[in-house]
């Protein structure tokens, strides 16, 4: 999730379908492959016909590649790294996966802040640049999980930004919804259909540059309840909670429809989370108060990030 503070030139947002293209017509003309040549979930095994066999263990990976933003980064759940930017836990949900499959070496490329242009670009932090993250995706890559698109368009950071700070011009009303739909259907909606194509387009580039990896596109969970309110966790007007609700709900959905276009596997994070929202009891997403021992504003605590683990 970005800041509301963290901002993009428009331009470089508008123009990230057409740089994956490039960059997927690159790969195909070095490589001489296409992703309808490559099996990512591998050959399947042969069952026994001579006897009953226990259930098998998933097989080792030897390379697994995460992909991402601060989803799975995961800052300030214990323990993170700080040296490079991207504030990636060493309990963040790839690092459960890898520990949990014997034989694995994780290269985790995840940071905060990333959106789709990330994967191919190279994406500004406080710390200074990162490479692409497909930069670290070569041929004998055989595992990947990629969590990606909520910063697209400043998504996460206008619903946290601008419409936190509309709340007070109508607490009980739904004054982001009007400012974002002003002139006809709101920008974040029409947002959603792009995202959706950015992780098509990234699947298909990720597959040209792994061709053996299995690839698992990794969703968000639920950060707002289907009702009620928490403006102590969330200063949302009271109204604005059904909205931000709907575009989070159409964000998993654009994930999930992206990925299934490019016939990548989809871990379902929306129903697994449902009751662990922001405003739950047993919350598994932070509020806007920053917990330096637990977990950032608005981000995973470590018990979302081992649900995505135990699904993944």
């Amino acid at each position: 999730m970005t800041t509301p503070t963290r901002r993009r030139s428009t331009s470089r947002v508008a123009g990230i379908a057409v740089l994956l293209a490039l960059a997927l017509t690159a790969t195909l003309t070095v490589a001489g492959c296409s992703d309808s040549e490559a099996d990512p979930a591998g050959p399947l095994p042969t069952p026994s016909t001579t006897r009953s066999v226990t259930p098998a263990v998933d097989p080792a990976y030897e390379t697994y590649v995460a992909l991402g933003d601060s989803y799975t980064a995961a800052p300030l759940v214990p323990a993170t790294d700080t040296s490079n930017g991207c504030l990636r836990s060493t309990n963040n949900y790839p690092s459960l996966v890898a520990a949990a499959t014997p034989g694995t070496t994780l290269v985790d490329v995840s940071c905060s802040g990333a959106d789709s242009a990330s994967l191919i670009g190279v994406q500004k932090t406080g710390s200074g640049p990162q490479p692409p993250q497909f930069d670290a995706l070569t041929t004998d890559t055989d595992l990947v999980t990629v969590g990606i698109g909520g910063n697209d368009f400043h998504l996460f950071g206008t619903l946290v930004g601008v419409c936190s700070k509309l709340r007070d011009s109508d607490p009980k009303g739904a004054p982001c919804k009007e400012h974002l739909s002003s002139g006809g259907s709101d920008r974040l909606t029409r947002a959603l259909p792009q995202i959706r194509a950015h992780v098509t387009a990234i699947v298909e580039g990720i597959r040209n540059r792994a061709p053996k990896a299995r690839v698992l596109v990794v969703g968000y969970p639920q950060i707002l309840p289907a009702t009620g309110t928490c403006p102590q966790l969330m200063p949302l007007a009271t109204g604005d909670y059904a909205y931000a609700r709907r575009i989070l709900e159409g964000l998993a959905d654009a994930v999930e429809q992206g990925a299934k276009a490019a016939h990548g596997e989809y871990v379902d994070l929306f129903p697994a989370t449902a009751g662990h929202d922001m405003c739950a009891d047993d919350p598994w997403i932070n509020g806007q108060h920053t917990d330096t021992s637990r977990a950032l504003a608005f981000h995973p605590f470590a018990a979302e990030q081992e649900k995505a683990a135990e699904l993944v």
